[in-house]
């Protein structure tokens, strides 16, 4: 199952470390990322391969939440079924 994680923030040292240490630490994968910086301000957006995941989606969903609120970020993640249905135009 794929997982679209979205990062928003002001831009700091070690966000890309943070995200993607949690990531290793639950056996989550990257499949493709692309990261800016706009104007003082960081935006990521991943798309993950969350099968291999050693604990329940709905937990590793909230510490990548608790994860954003201790580093002041936005960090969203979303089953990729359901961003695609909530994007369709």
């Amino acid at each position: 199952m794929r997982a679209i994680i979205t990062v928003v923030g002001k831009d700091q040292v070690g966000i890309i470390a943070a995200v993607c240490n949690k990531l290793a630490q639950h056996q989550v994968n990257v499949l493709d990322i692309s990261q800016t910086v706009l104007q003082g301000f960081f935006t990521m957006m991943m798309v993950t391969d969350v099968a291999a995941c050693n604990v329940p989606l709905v937990d590793f969903i909230e510490e990548m939440q608790a994860l954003g609120r201790e580093t002041g970020l936005s960090i969203r993640v979303q089953r990729e079924d359901s961003f695609e249905a909530m994007h369709r135009v």
